[in-house]
């Protein structure tokens, strides 16, 4: 599946850049995964309320922990985590999981002509990303660069979801499904800010 982990070259990540621009995303480029982090956290104010998604590409950066465990922030997950297991509280977690005021993550594809493509067994990301939070940030591995809708579909298919059947297996003990899928055709709002990065990271 080299077509699915190699990072694009820096003309294919100028093209996509300019054709997500050009759609409504704000993008911008990191060469290593450290300057990545460093990006999306300056987009994030101290005390600002933060949803951090599952997500392969926010725990390899340690994003998800400096959120989620730093205490600097209005984290919403650890929030989520206390409720669950609560099936009277299941309104309240729904409610507080779907619109907080950044909601941050990654995806499964980004096309050349400027589109992104996320799926989900649970749907669970999936209100923030596309209306709730008041601002959205994706970290994307340049791999996961596509050259259009049809070869994104595919590399879902073909490459992520089996390995994330595999993560859901091993952290659950049951596997994952591809219920939701998402096309982001464009961004008309400009809520969203994708960074792209000159490395492999996530699925």
């Amino acid at each position: 599946m080299a077509q699915y982990t190699t990072v694009a070259d820096d003309a294919t990540i100028e093209k996509t850049k300019q054709a997500l621009e050009a759609n409504g995303f704000t993008v911008t480029v990191a060469a290593t995964g450290d300057e990545a982090q460093k990006a999306a956290l300056a987009l994030i104010p101290k005390g600002a309320e933060v949803m951090t998604m599952t997500s392969k590409t926010l725990s390899t950066l340690g994003i998800d922990k400096v959120l989620n465990e730093s205490g600097e922030y209005d984290a919403v997950r650890p929030k989520l985590q206390a409720l669950y297991g609560d099936a009277s509280k299941k309104r309240q977690a729904r409610k507080l999981g779907t619109a907080p005021d950044y909601a941050i993550g990654s995806v499964h594809a980004v096309t050349q002509d400027g589109h992104v493509l996320i799926a989900s067994a649970t749907g669970s990301q999936l209100p923030a990303y596309i209306y709730g939070a008041g601002a959205v940030i994706w970290i994307v591995g340049a791999q996961k660069i596509v050259a259009g809708r049809a070869a994104a579909r595919d590399r879902l298919r073909q490459h992520v979801f089996p390995l994330e059947d595999a993560r859901a297996h091993a952290a659950y003990g049951s596997g994952s499904s591809i219920n939701y899928e998402v096309l982001y055709n464009k961004d008309p709002v400009h809520r969203a800010t994708i960074i792209l990065v000159k490395e492999a990271l996530g699925f």
